[in-house]
């Protein structure tokens, strides 16, 4: 994969109109768009195919987080829109692991990448500590990519400080999506953890998420060269 096509942008939006022509200027630029809850919640399937009409593979970001039968039909029921990658909640346990990786495997040779959240990239020690994890996240998101991994799962979404444990841990073929990439001269917002896009494909990232540094760019598509530029 070229840099370009690592790189996944969030279209954190409600405006389907608007996401869908930002995708479009994208195009070429990028390898792919994610769309999340905010987006689904306001826009539903009809909205996704509004962006996807770009070409633009998709990763349909909704973390799912359920009982075993729920989570499988939610990714089933979401494979009518083809994405490239899906997710659920490592959290889940591994029951709903497999029962989501099971209904993936039912697009056969469309099958998408499902992912695994380990622990959100907004969440710091504190935080863990304060909902029961009393645990530092590098250890707690490497404890939940194993259970993935064992669970039948493609690989994690984790944040660039996990890479290397990661990939450490679960091996050449699992596949690490990276949110929390900010570069140089972008701010950071509300990510705890983060590090440039050039550093994360270092490590061992297979892609990229990536917002604001492009999406709140006057040029969105010319910011999006300037990153894969610097990753190159």
């Amino acid at each position: 994969m070229t840099p370009a096509e690592r790189i996944f942008v969030a279209l954190d939006t409600t405006d389907a109109a608007q996401a869908a022509a930002l995708a479009a200027s994208l195009a070429g630029a990028v390898g792919g768009v994610k769309l999340g809850k905010e987006f689904f919640t306001a826009n539903g399937p009809n909205g996704v195919d509004q962006v996807t009409a770009s070409g633009l593979p998709l990763f349909l970001d909704l973390k799912f987080h359920d009982i075993p039968n729920t989570v499988a039909g939610a990714i089933r029921s979401s494979l009518v829109l083809k994405p490239m990658i899906v997710n659920v909640h490592a959290a889940g346990g591994p029951a709903m692991m497999r029962a989501a990786a099971d209904a993936a495997a039912e697009a056969g040779d469309d099958r998408p990448w499902l992912l695994a959240v380990t622990v959100l990239t907004s969440l710091g020690p504190e935080d863990l500590t304060a909902i029961g994890q009393d645990a530092d996240p590098e250890a707690q998101v490497v404890r939940l990519a194993k259970l993935a991994q064992a669970s039948g799962c493609d690989g994690v979404v984790c944040s660039p400080k996990e890479i290397t444990a990661v990939r450490q841990a679960c091996g050449a073929g699992f596949k690490l999506v990276v949110p929390g990439i900010r570069p140089n001269w972008a701010a950071k917002g509300d990510q705890k953890r983060v590090t440039t896009p050039k550093q994360a494909l270092d490590a061992g990232a297979d892609a990229l998420v990536i917002g604001r540094p492009i999406t709140q760019s006057d040029d969105p598509a010319a910011a999006a060269r300037r990153i894969s530029d610097e990753m190159a």
